[in-house]
């Protein structure tokens, strides 16, 4: 049976926050801002000295009074992600607040070391397994949060995820990439964040631990920097028209502060508000298909399961 929880008065002040991607965009702008609000921050990076000196600055410049540490993982391999929660595992006696951030899109076709094509992997695969490997430490700190940054782009993939091209091959077949394949690619990991939000919410009811997905809008950030030229200058000029990285940032960090969200969850947000996702993003039992299928893809067994 499980536990009822109180859900108590949220905040920030003295709460145990993880959050990946955290050393660029508006990963970096929430971490910020988080840890301004008196909340201990674990960093989950994989550029050391980068996620090092932001770590040396915000003890300087923070006067919340909380602590900073720096967790190293890429979290394209699930062999680092393992090894990371184990890591955090033991360092955290408590997580109230874990923040999947972390995103790409890769231009060119490519796999991880897990055979797992790479936009995927990061995007949702990092993410879920990432979740499923803390989420008894997040139980035992209820209640607790889990926010992972989803995408206006899910909207792209109108027919859903292709479940049956798991792999992406035919989106990056030299037609179907000049027509945008990898940007659908990317759409599909977004759809797929507000399907496992969704899926988590469900899974989780009565234990204390809540989910929450947000769009942060067009947002002026270095992604999508290492694509090439034409990558390059189309985020150039998109830039023209993005939010700041603090702006994207907002909702993020009002998900993980407010106490009007206490009773809600597996929800998709925008600007602070709950909204509905596409019809792809509410479908049900493609939800429950992607769970079973990212349980196979991490090789997780029953012991972590819902």
């Amino acid at each position: 049976m499980k536990k009822m929880i109180t859900a108590s008065k949220w905040g920030l002040n003295g709460k145990h926050v993880i959050i990946t991607g955290a050393t660029s965009g508006i990963g970096l702008a929430a971490t910020k801002e988080i840890a301004a609000r008196g909340a201990n921050i674990g960093i989950v990076a994989r550029n050391e000295a980068k996620a090092n000196e932001i770590a040396k600055q915000m003890k300087e410049s923070s006067g919340g009074g909380g602590t900073v540490d720096v967790f190293l993982a890429d979290m394209a391999s699930q062999q680092s992600i393992r090894r990371v929660a184990a890591e955090i595992l033991e360092r955290c006696p408590r997580i109230d607040v874990l923040v999947n951030n972390a995103g790409a899109l890769f231009e060119n076709h490519q796999l991880n070391d897990d055979g797992l094509e790479m936009t995927w992997a990061v995007n949702h695969v990092g993410p879920f397994l990432l979740t499923m490997l803390l989420l008894n430490r997040l139980k035992e700190s209820a209640p607790a949060r889990i926010i992972t940054t989803a995408s206006h782009g899910h909207k792209m993939a109108k027919k859903g995820i292709d479940f049956n091209d798991m792999g992406a091959e035919q989106l990056y077949k030299p037609l179907k990439k000049l027509m945008g394949g990898p940007t659908l690619r990317y759409g599909q990991s977004k759809l797929a964040n507000i399907l496992f939000t969704a899926e988590l919410g469900k899974r989780l009811e009565g234990t204390g631990v809540t989910s929450y997905c947000f769009d942060p809008g067009l947002v002026a950030t270095n992604f999508n920097q290492n694509n090439g030229r034409l990558a390059r200058a189309t985020m150039a000029v998109m830039k023209l028209f993005s939010r700041s990285p603090e702006q994207g940032a907002e909702t993020l960090v009002w998900l993980a502060e407010t106490d009007e969200i206490s009773d809600q969850t597996g929800q998709y947000y925008t600007d602070k508000k709950a909204e509905l996702p596409s019809e792809s993003a509410r479908d049900r039992k493609a939800a429950n298909l992607l769970w079973k299928v990212s349980k196979q893809q991490t090789m997780l067994t029953d012991t972590v399961d819902l």
